[in-house]
């Protein structure tokens, strides 16, 4: 018997070894969450009395949103986890048969769990659902209401109609801060024993904009891509436009260098990056360049029209050089 516990724990080990690190870094209790702490104590308040309410998430991707949801569902449902949990992702699975099929069965079982627990339905990316399939939602959440919980994870909690959201504790999450995502890197740098410089997490942090799981992507691809975690090896990995070629752009441009500027853009441009990876790096750098305060809204405001144009579709380089123009202009007054 003990050898077969030895084989399963060294089979568990093969198996997580294995595992991507979004999975294998997954957080399985709410200490190990990383920020919208206001927001897990709230679910932690749940967690305790037992009695949960039917949950919405909206927040932006990678923020730990459905992590959130199944931390709060082991507390729950402990050792009925497996069999008391029904996992969908409505982006794949949205249509009102969905509801009606699978969902609908899942709440008619019979389940043995602790006195005053309820089975949970987890919805990821329930703002792709249907209008239909919603509106289907709804009546089964009703009828269902003594014995099943509803968790929705969404991106934008506008998509869910008003009967489901007026069903449901709403509960939002924001970005996390670039501290907050260094702080787990480094952790994980750590325990993996990867070779890294301060440049390769600040460009790992720059890339991920808040979103833990592309900053654990990023990490895990350029490791296993390169070895060393450098700003070289992870914007190779990325394929981002280089900061540093955007902020040397910018630069020329407060100094009214039109010229120097252009060169910069038109080897971003053969390149070949969008016009909306250029703009949206542009926009990221200038919040940090170190220039003139009203020279730099005024960058802003120039850099946010041009990427309102870019997104309507004139995403050409004649509308980025018509940027630098006005940017240059602005430094010139």
């Amino acid at each position: 018997m003990a050898e077969n516990g030895e084989e399963r724990a060294a089979a568990e080990e093969v198996r997580r070894h294995n595992l991507p690190w979004i999975e294998k870094y997954r957080p399985t209790k709410f200490d190990e969450i990383v920020g919208n702490e206001e927001t897990v104590c709230r679910l932690s308040v749940f967690a305790t009395q037992g009695n949960a309410p039917n949950i919405i998430i909206a927040g932006p991707p990678g923020v730990g949103k459905t992590t959130t949801i199944q931390c709060l569902a082991r507390i729950l449902l402990g050792d009925s986890f497996k069999e008391a949990v029904l996992e969908l992702n409505a982006s794949n699975e949205r249509g009102i048969d969905v509801v009606r099929n699978k969902i609908k069965m899942f709440a008619q079982q019979k389940v043995t769990l602790p006195k005053g627990r309820h089975k949970i339905v987890i919805l990821d990316e329930a703002d792709s659902m249907t209008e239909g399939a919603q509106q289907a939602l709804r009546r089964t959440m009703e009828i269902y209401s003594n014995t099943t919980r509803f968790a929705l994870a969404c991106n934008t909690s506008e998509k869910i109609i008003e009967p489901i959201q007026s069903r449901c504790a709403m509960l939002r999450f924001t970005k996390l801060s670039d501290a907050q995502v260094l702080a787990k890197i480094i952790e994980v740098c750590r325990r993996e024993e990867l070779e890294y410089d301060e440049d390769g997490l600040e460009a790992i942090v720059f890339t991920a904009q808040g979103d833990m799981r592309q900053a654990l992507n990023n990490l895990e691809s350029t490791s296993k891509g390169f070895g060393k975690i450098n700003s070289v090896n992870v914007f190779k990995v990325c394929d981002e436009p280089h900061p540093m070629l955007i902020q040397d752009m910018l630069q020329y441009c407060a100094q009214n260098d039109i010229h120097k500027a252009y060169k910069i853009l038109v080897k971003l441009w053969y390149f070949g990056y969008a016009a909306e990876d250029i703009i949206g790096n542009i926009f990221r750098v200038c919040k940090r360049l170190t220039i003139d305060e009203n020279m730099k809204l005024n960058f802003i405001r120039e850099i946010g029209v041009t990427h309102m144009k870019i997104i309507d579709g004139l995403n050409s380089l004649l509308q980025l050089t018509s940027l630098l123009a006005r940017l240059c202009q602005h430094a010139d007054a």
